[in-house]
């Protein structure tokens, strides 16, 4: 092609061409509404480029490193996306093995009290619903639940089903201030209330005024007649604090309870109640005290430093 009128204007055309593609595509991004037509315009103008001087092959670098930098950004964007699934498939299976591990603590709960359960899962907390200690589970009258069931989960006792609908039921846990409990000593008959408080331990109040109890005690659920609200032998906690006998007939003790509330999700509503008391056998294994190491000193006397002359007798 000649150095004309007509092909300057050509290449002017072209280069003011280039820029806007350049200027569309950058400000598009990944959702570039040009993208779609860079093949299109590779194969229009190509022979075009191919045709004009050495001065339009800049431009056509230009365009192809745009195409270049479009198609990295896309392979770029796309494994930010893939990896962003492979976190959350990984969250996934993580919060699938901590469930399993709670499932494995409930089975393990249940098959030594002897309790018939139905596994659930906390879906809801009770600021929800206008309650301050309840929870939500996704079991209900379908699925057999009734109204003063016991629930419990791999630690202990979690409280009862107040309220029941045909797929959810409402649980008010045992730290509610409204909540109370019959409770049994560890190895021993003596029986008490113990009484929510909140996010403090819980209140017991032993029948016993002088019974002989000492911070580590543990109790269990006492059961209740006909086994509703509450079956027996279920862990509650353990003493953190025992207040002076004083002479009461009754002695206040408080208990650090087995369950956190405020980390819960797999629970089980006890919908059959064991043949016969478990008593304390659905207790954890009592942890074994650290040995206290002994340092033995051996002393071994100095010879007597020699002093002045003692006078003859």
């Amino acid at each position: 092609m000649r150095d004309t009128k007509e092909s300057r204007l050509l290449l002017v055309l072209l280069i003011a061409i280039a820029f806007a593609l350049i200027t569309v595509d950058i400000r598009g991004g990944e959702d570039s509404p040009v993208d779609g037509a860079r093949q299109a315009a590779a194969s229009v103008f190509g022979p075009i480029e191919n045709g004009v001087s050495s001065a339009v092959d800049p431009i056509g670098n230009a365009v192809t490193a745009v195409r270049d930098s479009g198609e990295r950004h896309d392979r770029l964007a796309r494994l930010e996306r893939e990896n962003a699934a492979l976190k959350a498939e990984l969250g996934s299976d993580d919060r699938n093995r901590s469930r399993l591990k709670q499932l494995d603590k409930l089975l393990g709960v249940a098959g030594k009290g002897q309790y018939g359960i139905k596994g659930a899962q906390v879906i809801a907390i009770g600021a929800a619903q206008g309650f301050s200690w309840t929870i939500t589970i996704d079991a209900g009258a379908d699925d057999g639940i009734e109204r003063d069931m016991t629930v419990l989960n791999g630690d202990g006792l979690v409280g009862r089903v107040t309220t029941v609908g045909p797929s959810t039921a409402t649980v008010l846990l045992a730290s509610d201030p409204d909540f109370t409990v019959g409770t049994r000593m560890e190895a021993g008959d003596e029986l008490g209330f113990a009484s929510g408080q909140g996010d403090r331990p819980l209140r017991v109040e032993l029948l016993n005024g002088k019974a002989e109890i000492k911070k580590g005690d543990r109790l269990v659920t006492f059961g209740s007649q006909a086994d509703k609200p509450f079956v027996p032998g279920v862990p509650v906690g353990v003493v953190s604090r025992v207040d002076p006998s004083g002479g009461d007939l009754t002695r206040t003790l408080y208990v650090t309870p087995f369950v956190n509330f405020s980390k819960l999700d797999v629970v089980g509503v006890v919908v059959q109640a064991p043949k016969k008391d478990p008593r304390d056998t659905v207790l954890p294994a009592k942890p074994k005290p650290t040995p206290t190491p002994t340092v033995t000193v051996t002393v071994t006397p100095s010879a007597p430093a020699d002093g002045p002359d003692q006078p003859e007798q």
